[in-house]
């Protein structure tokens, strides 16, 4: 299944139906007086959140949703049926965004959740409700009200606790690979991963959602490569693993560019917990791998990790501390949503 995580659609509601004009006519009944139902509500345009789903490729081929009009009233004091709704599944992590492209009207982050996005037209009235005492036959009926219509943007952002961030050929999906059963595609040539990657890390017993993005490169902010919109799948990480290649020219220097590029970008990528590592140290000398590790300490001003992924060396010892940064950032989350009790005066 091809990978879509953006895209425009168009929505609208059904109007709603129009009532009815009618008399009752009956053998033997001299004065049957107006019997016109009201029109039927039309439908609404709902958007709920869905399990079983993990791209947006549904809304590649089909850009145009409308709800259904509602059924005009009838004789006989017959109200009309309410339209038929128009229902958009979406995975979790969707945002649904205003044609603007920056006004967030709704941010789906759990199974079940649901909005109604366009409300249908109300249906019109029949000729029986305007009769009245001086107007005893009247011959009028209400059309119904037209539906909404807008265009919105739905914009997926995978949900995980931890993300992969780096130069291209840095060792991300290596690493990925080495730790689920993720599969993703690994080759020697830049920009093996053109889409998201996620995978599920299991560490001791415990297991997080680990999330593998397509790498950086300098004046990636400005569309140069494959651009930095990818970044947007580890705005919800709670801790991002930065590799560097221990085989590049400076490791502090190739540090620096995916961080200049995170900033630009915005978002609190660079306010949160990072893990710094050194990938492909197996394939260092000695020498080589202390004078890396010493620029990329420099660089970043923590101690950073070596490790490999093709010999596990220091693989282990990564996973537990981002399982550690995870399990902290929860805690402080599980905190601030408890209600706070207000504290009252004693009194005797």
């Amino acid at each position: 299944m091809k990978f879509l995580d953006q895209a425009k659609v168009y929505i609208r509601s059904g109007d709603g139906g129009a009532g009815c004009v009618s008399f009752r006519r009956e053998k033997f009944i001299e004065f049957g007086g107006p019997d016109g139902g009201d029109g039927g509500r039309g439908g609404d345009v709902i958007v709920e959140c869905v399990a079983g789903l993990n791209t947006l490729i549904d809304y590649r081929f089909q850009q145009h949703f409308k709800a259904k009009t509602g059924v005009h009233g009838m004789g006989k004091n017959r109200t009309g049926a309410k339209g038929a709704d128009a229902v958009l599944k979406v995975p979790v992590g969707t945002q649904i965004i205003d044609e603007d492209e920056e006004t967030l009207i709704a941010d789906f982050t759990e199974v079940g959740q649901s909005m109604l996005l366009a409300k249908g037209g109300n249906g019109g009235f029949g000729n029986a409700y305007f009769k009245t005492s001086t107007n005893q036959a009247p011959r009028r009926a209400n059309p119904g009200l037209e539906g909404e219509e807008r265009w919105i943007w739905l914009r997926l952002k995978l949900i995980a606790d931890a993300g992969l961030v780096g130069l291209p050929n840095a060792g991300k999906s290596t690493f990925l690979g080495a730790v689920s059963a993720a599969k993703p595609k690994i080759a020697d040539y830049p920009f093996t991963t053109l889409e998201p990657n996620l995978g599920v890390v299991g560490v001791d017993g415990r297991e997080f959602v680990m999330a593998d993005i397509p790498g950086l490169i300098e004046g990636a902010h400005e569309g140069i490569g494959l651009g930095d919109r990818f970044l947007g799948h580890v705005e919800r990480c709670r801790v991002l693993l930065h590799l560097v290649d221990g085989t590049s020219e400076h490791a502090g220097e190739a540090y620096k560019v995916v961080r200049a590029e995170l900033e630009a970008y915005g978002a609190g990528l660079t306010d949160k917990p990072e893990i710094v590592a050194l990938s492909k140290a197996d394939s260092l000398s000695p020498e080589l791998r202390k004078e890396q590790l010493a620029r990329l300490k420099r660089a970043a001003k923590k101690t950073p990790v070596a490790l490999s992924s093709a010999s596990g060396e220091q693989v282990p010892e990564t996973l537990r501390k981002l399982r550690s940064v995870i399990d902290e950032a929860k805690e402080i989350e599980a905190a601030e949503a408890m209600p706070k009790v207000k504290e009252e005066a004693w009194r005797p």
